[in-house]
């Protein structure tokens, strides 16, 4: 009977289906399984082979998305269950994500954030066009493992370097992963900025953040 849920869990974020997914959740704690056991061998698996299908070209962009909005609203679902219990999921760490002063997309960082939160991440957005000062705050505040900078306009990208040079500035840069992305960005770039993480997409932005914290 379990498997078969799992099995219905999977499936509903390959479908991207979220209303799928919310239902399926609250079946499964209603049917006694525990939180931890609903996420990891269902909705986990199915974000992962939504993973795997974009990494081989079968699924794009807006599959993705659906996906990881599926996830997420399980995950929202699950949350008390999980924060109620021993069993707490263990987070891989503790992500800061945002997209540089003077750019306004959001659609590529907003996968971003739910594909690591998916993956086992505690990710704060904060949002777009965020002004370097912002980022060397949020550090300070909240200590995060890892600090995620997009940009996805050439013209904004140098603020990607600003960031970095302020929060060695403030000497917050030794306590912190530093990771770029954005359509202009290229592993050469993160080089030369000093950045510690370059990711081409959000697949390959998990992998990156799961290496660079050494908890692969």
């Amino acid at each position: 009977m379990s498997d078969d849920l799992y099995a219905q869990m999977k499936e509903s974020v390959i479908d991207g289906e979220v209303e799928d997914a919310e239902r399926l959740a609250q079946e499964g704690l209603d049917a006694g399984l525990s939180a931890g056991d609903i996420l990891d061998l269902g909705f986990v698996k199915g974000i992962e082979e939504v993973g795997d299908l974009f990494g081989r070209g079968e699924f794009f962009l807006p599959e993705l998305v659906q996906g990881a909005e599926a996830m997420k609203a399980a995950v929202a679902v699950l949350q008390p269950a999980l924060d109620a219990s021993n069993e707490g999921r263990k987070t891989l760490g503790v992500a800061v994500a945002g997209t540089v002063a003077g750019d306004i997309h959001e659609i590529g960082k907003t996968i971003v954030c739910s594909m690591l939160s998916a993956a086992g991440f505690t990710v704060t957005d904060v949002g777009c066009d965020v002004p370097v000062e912002t980022f060397v705050e949020r550090v300070k505040e909240q200590s995060p493992d890892l600090l995620l900078l997009s940009a996805l306009l050439t013209t904004t990208m140098p603020n990607q370097q600003k960031t970095i040079e302020a929060l060695k500035a403030a000497g917050l840069r030794d306590g912190v992963k530093v990771m770029i992305g954005g359509a202009p960005t290229t592993r050469a770039w993160a080089d030369e900025i000093g950045a510690d993480g370059y990711a081409e997409d959000a697949i390959e932005a998990v992998a990156t953040a799961k290496t660079i914290l050494g908890v692969a």
